[in-house]
């Protein structure tokens, strides 16, 4: 929204100034007749308590909708169930329920999250998951978990803690929250992936640790055209900022759809960003024009690592046809280039604005992209020389836990760490109208959400998040994330049934697929390798035909 179209005052300031001028209004009434006091007394309350909420900094929703923003605190006193449905909506309808938001809410507070009477959910419905706990726990010094990223070509590995901030893009999200996004990074010491978006100036303030992720507009390092630019890469590339490189080849969201922001909504800021004209819409393709075969993809990845000076490089994607991933391994068994991660994003991820038929209906959920994933990578031998990362709507400790027995190395979080500042599922993240500040660029909006107030939330979600996960090893008998496999986890099939989770996704043994991909049907592998590992190739995205 520009200046110029800008209402001198904003509808959501209405009910302020109403208070406001009724408070002018009954106090010269009160001069002229003394029974225009109690008219005068409310009116003035209730102005002390606008101009309270405008002032104060620990609730967005007050700053920006003074007087009128405590109807959602007042709903939520009475039932939770009845802000849950008309201001929030109801469960069907959102991407997490109201415990999931109350457990972010709580640990980013660094609040107790402990709740009385026992479990909320239903432990006989099926689908109902837990981990098996040990009679002999372990305990451990620390909840900083981390781990080396980096393979046999990179010479500036990157030692990374297993919970991160997912891709949200400057322009997505307003230049307040990218800033506390940051700050919280830098103060927690974990990663902050800047979304295809490139990297802002709001990315570079505070001096958290960056994953700048490079998508298929090669926004940060393109040309006029849209092709990538080598030398504007390594510009970026080379800050110490960023620690690592990743390719997005399709997100959860809507993977292979692309996007486009309109011009209108391409500011100057954005667009120095990216690295686009202001005003010109911004297209991302739906496929890279860098590289158009999975040997061609290696060879871009091995020239990205070369060019940032040895950091990590990887890319991420949502699992779509399988012999296109079965291709992209055997483009690296071919040329012996290994990317130094994947990040495996499940259909579940969100996004400010899809068609719901890609938000519900394309890509592969992350239980079966990260276990397909990890099983490639050990039938090939590569699994100890690629680190995986996931995302998809993980937000618990629990959450991450059943990551890393499908076989993650670490996590990222995208709507966690939004909740963190102040996001309440309104919805209208494509609209500009963001009531906390958190998806719009209208700069008065965004003010209400106060960067040292959230970087602290920040914090401490990812603090307690970690210290919560850290007690569930511990209770396994553990001593690190990383030896969580599917047999400690158990998923109930139906109220007479439960399974180990690596009975119902076992694990592929070391080496099977370099034996000529014949599987033994006894393993009870997916039948998607025996389908179509063969009929992948490395020269082309394409399947060979029978």
């Amino acid at each position: 929204m520009n200046k110029s179209s800008r209402p001198i005052l904003p509808i959501r300031l209405s009910t302020f100034a109403i208070c406001i001028v009724g408070t002018l209004i009954s106090g010269i009434a009160l001069l002229m007749d003394a029974s225009s006091w109690l008219l005068f007394i409310a009116f003035s309350l209730l102005s002390l308590l606008g101009i309270y909420d405008r002032l104060q900094t620990k609730h967005a929703i007050l700053r920006n909708y003074p007087i009128l923003g405590h109807m959602r605190f007042l709903l939520e006193f009475i039932r939770p169930e009845i802000r849950q449905y008309f201001i929030e909506g109801d469960n069907d309808k959102t991407p997490f329920s109201r415990e999931q938001r109350t457990l972010v809410y709580s640990r980013s507070k660094a609040v107790a999250d402990e709740i009385p009477f026992g479990t909320t959910i239903d432990v006989m419905a099926p689908g109902y998951q837990w981990i098996n706990q040990s009679l002999v726990p372990t305990h451990l010094p620390s909840h900083d978990f981390r781990i080396e990223i980096g393979g046999k070509d990179c010479t500036q590995k990157y030692s990374a803690s297993i919970f991160n901030i997912s891709a949200m893009s400057f322009g997505s999200l307003s230049a307040n929250a990218i800033l506390a996004l940051n700050l919280g990074a830098k103060k927690g010491g974990f990663a902050h992936d800047t979304g295809e978006g490139s990297i802002s100036h709001y990315h570079r303030v505070h001096g958290g640790d960056l994953i700048w992720e490079i998508g298929s507009g090669y926004f940060g390092c393109r040309n006029q055209d849209g092709t990538f630019n080598a030398d504007k890469f390594k510009k970026n590339a080379l800050d110490a900022q960023v620690k690592m490189i990743e390719i997005k080849l399709s997100q959860g969201a809507k993977p292979g759809h692309g996007g486009i922001l309109p011009g209108p909504k391409v500011t100057a800021e954005i667009a120095a960003a990216r690295g686009v004209k202001e005003g010109e819409s911004c297209i991302s393709p739906s496929s890279h024009s860098a590289f158009s075969t999975p040997l061609e993809m290696m060879h871009f990845i091995q020239r990205l690592r070369d060019l940032s000076g040895g950091k990590p490089v990887g890319f991420k994607l949502c699992i779509g046809h399988p012999w296109e991933w079965f291709g992209i391994v055997k483009a690296m068994l071919e040329t012996n280039i290994h990317p130094d991660f994947i990040v495996v994003d499940g259909s579940e991820g969100g996004t400010g604005a899809s068609p719901v038929e890609f938000t519900n209906h394309v890509g592969t959920p992350l239980q079966d992209g990260l276990r397909l994933v990890h099983n490639t990578l050990m039938g090939v031998n590569l699994r100890d020389k690629i680190k995986i990362g996931c995302s998809g709507k993980i937000i618990s400790a629990f959450d991450m836990a059943v990551a890393f027995a499908l076989g993650a190395d670490w996590c990222n979080s995208a709507r966690g760490f939004m909740f963190s500042i102040g996001c309440i599922q309104a919805q209208v993240c494509n609209t500009g109208f963001c009531p906390t500040g958190v998806t719009t660029q209208d700069p008065e909006r965004q003010k209400a959400l106060v960067v040292p107030d959230k970087s602290e939330r920040v914090y401490h979600f990812h603090n307690e998040t970690l210290k919560t996960l850290k007690e569930l090893v511990e209770a396994a008998g553990l001593d690190h994330p990383n030896e969580i496999d599917a047999s400690h986890i158990v998923r109930r099939i139906s109220k007479n049934e439960v399974r180990l989770l690596s009975f119902l996704l076992p694990e592929m043994p070391g080496g099977l697929l370099l034996q000529g991909g014949n599987i033994d049907p006894t393993l009870n592998l997916p039948k998607v390798f025996e389908l179509y590992w063969n009929k992948a190739q490395a020269a082309s995205f394409a399947a060979l035909k029978d």
